[in-house]
């Protein structure tokens, strides 16, 4: 299966993609979390795509994607959402299922609570909608939602180092053997960018509004009922399984698959997950 890799102008961000896929078949929009990127799904995407278009972009701040420097372009929650779904607007995209995982779930929540009749299904990898989905280690974060002081911004950056990114966030709980160093290696030249550090900072900062819309996004649950499938880390030090079983509350025919592995379940469960969503999707899409 052949992936492109592509550009799409979306006002004055250039918002770089893979796709993979008939143009004729139902869309499948992939959303990375922080600190990734589209290649987080670089072997989800064969995997798919004989069945279903696959395309997966790199969100504002993150990638490939070319944004204006901060002071320029406000780097929120609100703002991703809106730039992605002028992407799919631009792609001529009306009808998708959304994969989403870590800071991709607000973002595709955002836009799923804002025009849910363009969602056909919903998958989340280890994206969070309920506050039972934090594990205690938000600590530093916390903070800095409360009181947004130097001090505080500081000691976030500890988050975005390299031996965080590599050790907590990929190597907790995933198999050492089936861990490739490719995305952890990737993310962190991605971040050693100059202004990278605070644009993630500002992110940091506004990922407390997605909290404060959790009640929304539930609503948007119970009153639509998408179908739904989790599949998640169940060793994720971030994001819980009981954020995956949260979702049965107001979707009580979700389903819900637990992996053996980490946060960034991909890079060690690809084909379990494909395999997962292919049966997720032909029932339901």
């Amino acid at each position: 299966m052949v992936v492109s890799y592509k550009t799409q102008k979306v006002r004055d961000i250039e918002v770089f993609y893979r796709e993979a896929g008939s143009k004729e078949a139902p869309v499948l929009l992939l959303l990375h979390g922080f600190p990734s990127s589209s290649h987080m799904f670089r072997d989800l995407i064969p995997l798919l795509a004989d069945r279903y278009r696959v395309i997966a972009p790199d969100l504002p701040g993150f990638g490939r994607t070319i944004t204006p420097p901060r002071g320029e372009f406000a780097y929120t929650f609100d703002n991703l959402a809106a730039v992605v779904t002028g992407f799919t607007e631009a792609l001529g995209l009306s009808r998708y299922a959304l994969y989403v995982f870590d800071y991709g779930a607000p973002v595709g929540f955002r836009m799923a609570t804002a025009n849910p009749e363009r969602i056909t299904a919903l998958i989340s990898q280890n994206g969070n909608a309920y506050t039972e989905g934090f594990s205690d280690e938000w600590t530093a974060w916390e903070a800095y939602w409360r009181d947004p002081s130097a001090e505080n911004r500081e000691a976030c950056r500890a988050s975005l180092s390299p031996e965080v990114i590599e050790k907590w966030q990929y190597r907790t709980g995933a198999s050492k053997e089936r861990l490739s160093p490719d995305g952890y290696q990737l993310d962190t030249a991605f971040m050693s960018r100059p202004g990278a550090e605070d644009i993630q900072l500002d992110l940091i900062l506004d990922y407390r509004t997605n909290i404060d819309r959790y009640e929304e996004f539930q609503a948007y649950f119970r009153d639509h009922q998408p179908p739904f499938l989790a599949v998640w880390g169940r060793h994720d030090p971030a994001f819980v399984p009981a954020g995956a079983d949260a979702y049965k509350r107001d979707l009580p025919a979700a389903e819900v698959h637990l992996l053996d592995t980490g946060h960034f379940a991909l890079e060690t469960h690809a084909d379990e997950i494909a395999q997962f969503i292919r049966s997720f999707l032909i029932r339901h899409v």
